[in-house]
């Protein structure tokens, strides 16, 4: 893939979209292009947040590991970006990413990352408007899940 290339997917990322060319152009061009095979991760709950990936193409599943096994939370395909969270938190990876079948992205390491999001104030607000949309699709699931849960004990007639 060329420079140009990956020039143009990041431009069509609404996180990078208002950012100036020369400047996105750097970014692709510090990025590297990797792929990951089906069942591969991308990146795995706990471990140091390095880097985000912007899916080129392909399907990868949001994992949480869970004590009762691992719940897949999310499924994110082309033009989505990953990993971003713990890059901005400069926090452990909340969640594992794994390829559901062959993933090609570019992967876009923190340093670069943050230096556009101190530069351009228009692609901070992207993000937290991005953060705030997972956020409030979580406590919908949240919601869901502890309604169900409520649901099941009343039917087994035990208390809360």
């Amino acid at each position: 893939m060329s420079l140009k290339q990956e020039f143009e997917l990041l431009r069509r990322v609404p996180f990078f979209a208002e950012i100036e060319p020369s400047k996105l152009k750097l970014l692709a061009f510090m990025s590297e292009r990797v792929g990951f095979d089906p069942g591969k991760n991308l990146m795995r709950q706990g471990d140091q947040a390095d880097a985000a990936y912007l899916i080129i193409d392909g399907l990868a599943e949001v994992i949480l590991e869970t004590p009762a096994g691992p719940v897949v939370v999310a499924t994110l395909g082309a033009n989505e970006i990953v990993g971003e969270m713990g890059i901005l938190g400069n926090v452990p990876r909340a969640a594992t990413v794994r390829a559901k079948d062959r993933v090609i992205a570019l992967r876009i390491s923190k340093e670069p990352f943050m230096r556009m999001v101190r530069e351009f104030p228009n692609m901070a607000v992207s993000i937290m408007q991005e953060l705030a949309h997972r956020v409030e699709s979580t406590n919908n699931q949240l919601r869901a899940a502890l309604a169900e849960i409520k649901q099941l004990r009343e039917t087994a007639g035990i208390a809360a």
